[in-house]
């Protein structure tokens, strides 16, 4: 399994972190071993001052899949679930200054929430406009419907099948609405798939 993540796919998320909005998708790897386990709190790395949260939608695929047409990406996922993109944010602030790869902020053991369900998308109410959000310590910080997307899924597919075989069981991270900010020890956050909770994770 890989898991494939989209940077700068909603645009207030790219203006509040200062970025221009990207003219094609901007992709980037997680390892599995990124992936935090069933159950397990976040841990904060002892190497970063500045963790933040990413609430993102989840997109798993279902068949293999090379050079997707767009038009018929749509064949290749029928479920959706939800996930964190943890982000040591002064880590990455200094590759970017470097012009270097940004896994070493992005792609560390935990780093990705991962929600045990994945819901049909026929099952909910547009799946066009899939509603989600993230609250921390019960305040909502972060929301976002998918059609406020930069690049929908289908194109994403169809974007990185050029590059990479998509396979059974990959998910694809499809980026952060605006309001990322920082956790603390003790943080609880909770997304929220339409009005149904997807996980709950202890900042540790």
């Amino acid at each position: 399994m890989k898991i494939i993540c989209i940077g700068r796919n909603y645009s207030d998320h790219a203006k509040e972190l200062g970025n221009a909005t990207p003219e094609e998708p901007v992709f980037f790897c997680k390892p599995d071993s990124a992936v935090l386990l069933r159950g397990n709190p976040f841990v904060i790395p002892e190497w970063s001052n500045a963790i933040h949260y990413e609430v993102e939608l989840v997109f798993r695929i279902n068949r293999l899949g090379k050079h997707i047409e767009e038009k018929f990406a749509h064949r290749y996922y029928a479920e959706v679930g939800l996930g964190i993109d943890f982000t040591a944010r002064d880590v990455q602030d200094e590759l970017k200054k470097k012009s270097l790869p940004w896994e070493k902020a992005k792609s560390f053991d935990g780093s990705a929430v991962i929600s045990e369900e994945f819901i049909p998308l026929d099952a909910l109410p547009d799946p066009k406009n899939i509603r989600f959000s993230l609250r921390k310590n019960g305040e909502l910080v972060q929301q976002g419907v998918s059609s406020q997307m930069v690049f929908n899924p289908d194109q994403l597919i169809s974007y990185v099948s050029k590059y990479m075989m998509w396979k059974m069981g990959d998910l694809l991270f499809t980026g952060t609405p605006s309001g990322v900010g920082p956790v603390a020890i003790g943080d609880v956050l909770e997304g929220f798939l339409e009005d149904r909770k997807m996980f709950s994770v202890r900042v540790r």
